[in-house]
């Protein structure tokens, strides 16, 4: 009987190798849901820049119906959709069209050009991307 009960006692407790095996599954399994949410992070800033670049076109277009069918001149920029212009034509009816500068994902302001050269619109409208300089992963409405 003393024989059994020492041999129980030796099971109660987990191996050291039990212990790390759970542990290494454990971070490969965080690790994997990690890599998993940066992909769908991306996915949501890229959103959200096509959110954001929506509500700049619908501002821009309300400022040109109080500015006689003109948008902000190129030195006005998108600015002029939340400070009244203090050069070029200002609109008789200026109202804050926004409540203050948009901001891309990473912090940069979005950028403004017009007579566009990429859009089919009168006015080209970006974001520099993640890295805040002009390239090939800008996102704009183009």
């Amino acid at each position: 009987m003393k024989n059994h009960s020492k041999r129980s006692n030796r099971r109660k407790g987990f191996t050291l190798v039990e212990i790390v095996i759970v542990i290494t599954i454990i971070v490969i399994l965080g690790g994997s849901a990690i890599y998993m949410l940066t992909g769908m992070i991306d996915d949501a800033k890229v959103q959200r820049v096509d959110g954001d670049l929506n509500v700049l076109d619908l501002a821009l277009k309300s400022y040109e119906r109080n500015n006689h069918g003109k948008p902000p001149t190129q030195e006005q920029g998108l600015d002029a959709l939340v400070n009244r212009p203090t050069s070029g034509a200002v609109p008789k009816r200026w109202r804050n069209y926004l409540e203050e500068e948009v901001l891309d994902p990473w912090g940069n302001p979005y950028q403004y050009r017009i007579p566009s050269t990429k859009s089919k619109k009168r006015y080209d409208i970006w974001s520099l991307g993640e890295d805040g300089v002009e390239s090939e992963d800008d996102i704009g409405n183009w």
